[in-house]
């Protein structure tokens, strides 16, 4: 079992607005609404995978309600901690005249000290008959940027594969507690390490510096597909995948695809290097439809064989 942690989570519509225009009034020809944030979308995509997942979190209000209610109509199993604040709703508008894609994420619930205990109770309780705990997405209001790391520190010992996905501070903190892997992408990764790729050289130093900073593992996802440092049977080894370029219909959600189809193929005891190449071919599935956290498990298979894997010499990393 795969348990997905989302502090953040959120009511998540996705609305296509043709030639776009601040200031001026619009209407929508294609709307989705779905129970969101980092870890709620990689659970759908274990669930659509055949994966068998568990989504927890903090929830609370009519919203966290309403993400409950439509994740248990989609037969995802959770159970969430309720806090007092109510949890938040994000919009993203594509122009899919331009390809064009905005967000806006509101800031979300305050969650205080006995709601944090709360979690971690429950978290380290389901822990016990989980594979791997995915912790995902932004902190709510009031939480220490260290609090990801406390956890992963608490679940290794507990004998859990680790992964984190989040930016900022809180994956400068988790990285530094060992976690199993984490996935960031080139953005992130940059924020991370301190200064902007100028070429694939330094691409490939990040994820080995990131290696270097505490993770066990790294995937740097890129528009393209991904870098990543794996372990191969118990060595390290870097590698960059890549798919020809797509027209997408939209980009949100495609890093939380690509990530749910590398654990899945992990779950799944696939060799190493080819959960990259199912990682890439999700990622780039995912971006054939409106909404985060949505796929087409076929049409990820078919696309796992124009995936390109190469082997890449590892250097010294970027610094």
């Amino acid at each position: 079992m795969i348990i997905t942690v989302t502090l953040n989570p959120a009511i998540d519509k996705s609305l296509s607005v043709p030639s776009l225009r601040l200031g001026r009034r619009h209407r929508t020809v294609e709307r989705r609404t779905l129970a969101g944030g980092k870890g709620v979308n990689v659970a759908r995509l274990l669930k659509t995978l055949d994966v068998p997942v568990v989504a927890t979190g903090f929830i609370g209000g009519p919203t966290g309600t309403q993400i409950a209610e439509q994740l248990t109509r989609e037969q995802i199993v959770n159970d969430f901690v309720r806090i007092r604040e109510d949890s938040r709703t994000n919009v993203a508008l594509l122009d899919p005249t331009t390809g064009e894609e905005t967000e806006i994420n509101e800031q979300g619930p305050a969650v205080d000290d006995e709601e944090l205990a709360l979690l971690r109770e429950k978290l380290l309780y389901l822990a016990r008959g989980a594979a791997i705990v995915v912790i995902a997405g932004s902190l709510p209001r009031g939480v220490e940027p260290d609090f990801y790391a406390t956890l992963v520190r608490e679940l290794r010992k507990r004998g859990a594969l680790t992964v984190v996905d989040t930016e900022g501070d809180a994956l400068r903190h988790a990285v530094r507690a060992e976690p199993d892997l984490v996935a960031p992408n080139i953005h992130e990764a940059e924020e991370l390490i301190g200064q902007e790729f100028a070429d694939d050289d330094d691409r490939a130093g990040a994820v080995r510096e990131i290696v270097a900073l505490g993770a066990r593992e790294a995937l740097m996802t890129a528009p393209d597909g991904c870098w990543a440092q794996i372990l191969v049977e118990g060595a390290p080894q870097l590698f960059r995948a890549t798919i020809a370029p797509r027209e997408p219909v939209a980009k949100v959600g495609s890093g939380d695809a690509f990530l749910a189809g590398y654990l899945a193929a992990r779950y799944n005891d696939t060799p190493a290097a080819e959960c990259l190449r199912f990682a890439v071919a999700c990622g780039a599935e995912s971006t054939e439809r409106l909404g985060a956290g949505l796929l087409d498990p076929r049409a990820a298979e078919r696309l796992r064989s124009e995936v390109d894997l190469a082997q890449v010499e590892l250097r010294a990393a970027v610094g």
